[in-house]
């Protein structure tokens, strides 16, 4: 009997072993990401974005909910605290005009001083001069042979819930023709004035930050990347080009996995690091640079540290730089890029602006770089982001393509456009004209079937005014 109770004992010890184990493997592995994500996101919601803590929680956050983790916002102090189970604590600080960065790495103190010097300048945008140059939306005065009842149609498309298995969760819809808005609509809760997370978006607007750099003669892109780290005699990274970057075919080795991995490159550089870009720096290579192409956010990052070795002077005037070279000049007086807690800008992911200020974005493309007669993107420079990655691939520069109709059969086949993760889309369409900016909560492997709606539109704007 003594033998029998003991062995049942062992079994209770050895169970009680394996759950203590898995339980403290779980929490190492959703701890710091999971209360990282929180704090970030909870922060930029609130502070950039100006919305209800209790709908970016259960809407935005609602994939934490069953991870127990709790968030704790301090209004005065601007910031938002995150924890597991009083663990794995993460802090987000909110700066004016720089919006949340994680304190990671960095003293607090030290990363509130990055920004001494620098705050953003009030907006210039007039209430009365129509849009694009003012933010002035009318009715009137359309350009001729739009269909606007099927306009409508396309925006209910848009808006609309059919399988609540998998929801859309549309937040804002900006429809762009010839150089005017035609058609905007927004979800409760959010409105023309709500700055929204691009993701990766963000992207694309490196780009260009990157284009303006190359028409000052600041940056080539056919030379190798300035990267420290690469810098050691025979380190084949060495090679690696700034173009191979911006087409992400550096060979780095990278995993860019979210929900599915939890704890891949992608999730660890946003939330456990506050260097992101000597976190990915420091990769090792897995091919040949430029005979293999892979998403990699973490190039993206690379390529924001180079603009911010590039740009001279003062913290405080690389903080302006995307402002002063690019925002003001567009009118987007609404975008916040975030800096990671190192101050270089999260090139791959952290841009907020209205939808309104990313159909700016995308009609400066459409426009060749021009804005209102300024050539801000150096001629040339949106010819060579749409050209395709290994002469083939529906990725240019930190822009998608829709070669040959692969990723959106049922749009034309010069449609590119920044995409960020859930669904946020600025499509440029130059063979019809349109820019239409798509901004959502969407969870899915392919969010691209969210803009089918866009076939509506084409079908209500006449054709035969191109702009290429």
């Amino acid at each position: 009997m003594k033998s029998i109770t003991k062995k049942i004992l062992w079994v209770v010890v050895i169970i009680v072993a394996l759950l203590i184990g898995y339980v403290s493997y779980f929490l190492h592995q959703v701890g710091p990401i999971g209360t990282g994500y929180t704090a970030k996101v909870l922060c930029s919601g609130i502070f950039v974005s100006d919305r209800n803590p209790d709908a970016v929680l259960n809407e935005d956050l609602a994939i934490t909910k069953g991870y127990m983790i709790g968030a704790k916002v301090n209004r005065e102090g601007k910031s938002v605290t995150a924890s597991l189970l009083g663990l794995f604590k993460r802090k987000a600080i909110f700066r004016n005009g720089l919006g949340c960065t994680l304190v990671i790495d960095f003293p607090e103190d030290q990363i509130r001083k990055q920004s001494k010097g620098y705050s953003p300048p009030p907006s210039h945008i007039s209430k009365n001069s129509p849009w694009p140059a003012g933010d002035l939306v009318s009715g009137e005065d359309l350009p001729p042979g739009i269909d606007m009842e099927t306009i409508g149609k396309a925006l209910d498309d848009a808006f609309s819930e059919p399988d609540p298995d998998m929801p859309k969760r549309t937040r804002a819809v900006v429809v762009v023709y010839d150089g005017r808005i035609i058609a905007e609509r927004y979800a409760p809760g959010f409105s023309k004035d709500t700055p929204l997370l691009g993701w990766s978006m963000t992207k694309s607007i490196t780009n260009a930050l990157v284009g303006i750099l190359v028409g000052e003669g600041k940056l080539s892109v056919d030379d190798p990347a300035p990267v420290p780290e690469w810098k050691s005699p025979g380190d084949p990274r060495a090679e690696i080009t700034l173009d191979q970057l911006l087409h992400m075919t550096s060979g780095l080795k990278f995993i860019e996995e979210y929900e599915e991995n939890i704890n891949s490159d992608c999730n660890v550089m946003l939330f456990e690091n506050g260097d992101m870009a000597a976190f990915t720096a420091g990769k090792g290579l897995e091919a040949e640079p430029g005979t293999k192409w892979y998403y990699s956010s973490g190039t993206a990052n690379i390529v924001s540290r180079i603009i911010r070795h590039t740009v001279e002077g003062a913290k405080a005037d690389y903080l302006g730089f995307p402002r002063r070279a690019l925002f003001d000049k567009i009118g987007m007086d609404s975008a916040v890029m975030e800096p990671d807690a190192s101050g270089t800008f999260v090139g791959s992911s952290y841009m907020y602006a209205t939808a309104r200020d990313w159909a700016r974005f995308g009609l400066l493309y459409l426009n060749d770089g021009i804005w209102e007669g300024e050539r801000i993107l150096p001629e040339g420079w949106v010819k060579y982001t749409r050209r395709p990655t290994l002469g083939g691939l529906e990725y240019g520069a930190f822009f998608w393509l829709n070669t040959d109709g692969k990723i959106m059969p049922w749009l034309p086949h010069d449609t590119y456009c920044p995409w960020g993760h859930q669904g946020q889309f600025v499509v440029i369409i130059p063979s019809r004209n349109i820019v239409v900016v798509r901004l959502g909560l969407t969870d899915s492997s392919d969010t691209a079937k969210v803009l089918t709606f866009i076939t509506t539109v084409l079908e209500a704007i006449p054709e035969g005014k191109p702009h290429l």
